[in-house]
């Protein structure tokens, strides 16, 4: 290697040759970064490589290609969220505080991660064709809907909640109220003349949603 191109990432070769676990952190974190700002055709390894300080052969040697990557970093991305929302300790709440607090945390996680929203974007743009191919992706959402039809269960028991609710349609909703104003916070505040980024706009959405999914839910 080039000792000047050494010097430009200093970085570069004590981070690769001695710590393998925060090498490939380091290069996820970049590869995320570079993927939700410039899509999976638009981002470049060399750039990753410049932001991560890693040597790019070491890039292709944890992931392969440009691809392992962006699959590596899908990965990471949905395991971070169903992980999170498994810590909710929602069986220890009542049917109603449980359903609120899931729904506060899909607003607020993605409201605090838009780099996610990103990625699935990009995602959808390919029409889902590289999330196929991660092996355990329905395996790690399984857990989620366990975990939302338990509350419902509860509820209905408790005559708190409405019978016969699908829990996939419910997280797909309560996450769309959150996905959808987020994503076109921009040309929804050019559309109706609001600054729907501001923080008060963003606490009267976070009520709003809270509101909704709940008042649907009422038995």
């Amino acid at each position: 290697m080039d000792a000047r191109a050494d010097r430009a990432v200093p970085l570069r070769p004590r981070l690769v040759s001695r710590d393998p676990a925060r090498t490939r952190a380091a290069i996820l974190a970049a590869a995320t970064t570079e993927f939700s700002r410039k899509g999976l055709h638009g981002a470049r390894v060399d750039e990753i490589a410049r932001c991560s300080g890693v040597n790019k052969r070491m890039i292709y040697h944890y992931f392969d290609d440009k691809n392992g990557l962006y699959l590596a970093v899908l990965e990471k991305s949905y395991t971070a969220i169903r992980t999170a929302e498994l810590e909710l300790s929602l069986a220890e709440q009542t049917p109603v505080e449980g359903m609120r607090t899931l729904v506060l945390f899909t607003w607020n996680y993605l409201s605090s991660h838009p780099e996610f929203l990103s990625l699935l974007a990009t995602e959808n743009l390919h029409r889902g064709a590289n999330v196929k191919k991660l092996p355990h992706i329905r395996k790690l959402h399984s857990p989620l809907i366990v975990m939302i039809s338990k509350l419902l269960k509860r509820g209905v028991k408790q005559k708190l909640f409405r019978k016969n609710v699908d829990p996939m349609q419910l997280y797909i909703s309560m996450a769309a109220l959150a996905f959808f104003y987020l994503s076109n916070k921009h040309t929804l505040s050019t559309i109706f003349g609001r600054d729907l980024n501001a923080p008060a706009a963003r606490a009267e959405r976070e009520l709003h949603v809270v509101d909704v999914v709940l008042g649907y839910l009422r038995a």
